[in-house]
């Protein structure tokens, strides 16, 4: 046999699921038995340092064939550069052309759902190709509302803080009703919801976003709404260590120990949270994230990660990447990923597979997700944001939260300033683009 192709794909490290590494090595060594002309060599690195260690081999002219990357770090692989300045990655929707198979694969890409699509198409057309998307939902006790006289979980803030009020009134009810971690994932998902911006230039997809909007009307309406929770004893706040690290066990714990009727949390905690029910003796819904009823609802936004594909590959090699990523993706095996992991699943085949297997009709707990992202409008505000430096600027965000959860800060002056600091850090990074200073970190004040 003729020397083999080798492909390279770099995966996230997640410290809460360590399957995808491992898994994504089997999956390589099936795609490679039905294609020996390649050999695929998978290799991980923290969830947050792939951009970093990506840019560092690209330095060293050994930059990965495929880089899965953290939604918060897809303007990084926008910006991401060879030494010459060519770009590291390019679309993957126009390396496709409009083949429907490649290398006998069939083309999964169009079959992605729309939302996830959204959030990766840049410059007309899809960038990166998404096998891990998750959205943020809100998960009940139906049993501890029964008992305060609710029937039908609320899907509006201004239901939830009703029915907050009640459970706080059962003469043996829990000290607090709700709780959810004070992670930036929450501004994002409010402010869509209510058809804002985070940033200019509609959130940075008619051009680089350059101005964000920290301090909107719509992020000051959830942060008070926020507040006003927590003020009136209703919302339990749990910070792990102050205000830099999220207590994700912490917020379930909460909620599985029946300190609360109410958390939100990820869409992939389904399984975990419903477990949680039959273990404590309650029932569980799975409910849409709450929203603003005083303006018209947007959509919300997704999370997880995508596959970006090297630029200025030989056509063997860009095949092989792009071969890979459609089986990656193929309806067994999103279907299956979906299954294990609790990410929603990607494509249509893979929901229309779990469907024919009764798979939602037995867990509609897990019918939620989809359901909550099936009715995203498409606007620029509830596809999310394309900014440099997002993983910093959500903690400007949780900082910020922090303070005005525990001290008397006016909301409005403190939000002021951390648009000021979210500035700076958007400066740095696109001033960095330009070449007028070095990348890296930068101290805001």
């Amino acid at each position: 046999m003729s020397k083999r192709i080798d492909i390279d794909i770099v995966v996230p490290l997640y410290p809460f699921m360590p399957y995808f590494l491992d898994r994504t090595r089997e999956l390589a060594e099936t795609f490679t038995a039905a294609h020996p002309e390649y050999r695929i060599h998978v290799t991980g690195a923290d969830w947050l340092s792939v951009p970093q260690a990506v840019a560092d081999a690209a330095l060293k002219d050994g930059a990965p064939t495929i880089a899965q990357y953290f939604y918060t770090s897809t303007q990084d692989a926008l910006d991401a550069r060879r030494p010459d300045g060519s770009p590291l990655f390019t679309s993957v929707e126009r390396a496709i052309a409009g083949r429907t198979e490649i290398l006998g694969e069939p083309v999964v890409l169009g079959d992605v759902t729309a939302t996830a699509r959204q959030y990766y198409r840049h410059d007309g057309a899809v960038a990166a190709m998404p096998p891990l998307t998750s959205t943020t939902l809100l998960y009940a006790n139906t049993t501890l509302l029964e008992r305060a006289g609710i029937t039908e979980v609320p899907q509006t803030w201004a239901g939830i803080e009703a029915a907050c009020r009640a459970v706080a009134a059962l003469p043996d009810g829990p000290a607090h009703a709700i709780t959810w971690p004070n992670h930036g994932w929450w501004f994002q998902q409010s402010v869509a919801q209510q058809g804002a911006l985070l940033a200019d230039h509609d959130n940075g997809r008619s051009g680089r976003a350059e101005r964000v909007y920290l301090d909107s009307d719509a992020m000051l309406a959830y942060v008070e709404w926020w507040r006003g929770l927590h003020r009136a004893g209703l919302y339990r706040y749990h910070p792990s260590r102050v205000n830099s690290e999220v207590d994700w066990d912490g917020n379930f714990r909460a909620f599985a120990d029946r300190q609360v009727a109410f958390t939100l949390t990820t869409s992939v905690e389904a399984a975990r949270m419903a477990q949680a029910g039959r273990d404590g003796g309650f029932t569980v819904q799975t409910c849409r994230m709450p929203y603003n009823d005083r303006v018209p609802y947007a959509g919300n936004v997704i999370g997880g990660d995508a596959l970006w594909l090297a630029a200025g590959l030989d056509e063997a090699t860009q095949d092989g990447a792009l071969a890979f990523m459609q089986y990656l993706n193929s309806p067994r095996i999103a279907a299956d990923r979906h299954r294990e992991t609790g990410f929603i699943p990607v494509t249509g085949g893979a929901i229309d597979l779990l469907e024919q297997e009764g798979w939602f009709r037995d867990k509609p707990h897990f019918r939620t997700a989809l359901d909550q992202l099936g009715a995203n409008a498409g606007t620029p505000a509830a596809q999310g944001a394309l900014l440099g430096e997002f993983a910093a600027i959500q903690d400007v965000l949780t900082t910020a939260m922090h303070d005005v959860l525990v001290t008397e800060v006016d909301p409005r002056v403190r939000f002021a300033e951390a648009n000021a600091q979210a500035q700076q850090l958007l400066d740095h990074y696109n001033e960095a683009c330009r070449g007028l200073r070095p990348r890296g970190p930068v101290r805001v004040g």
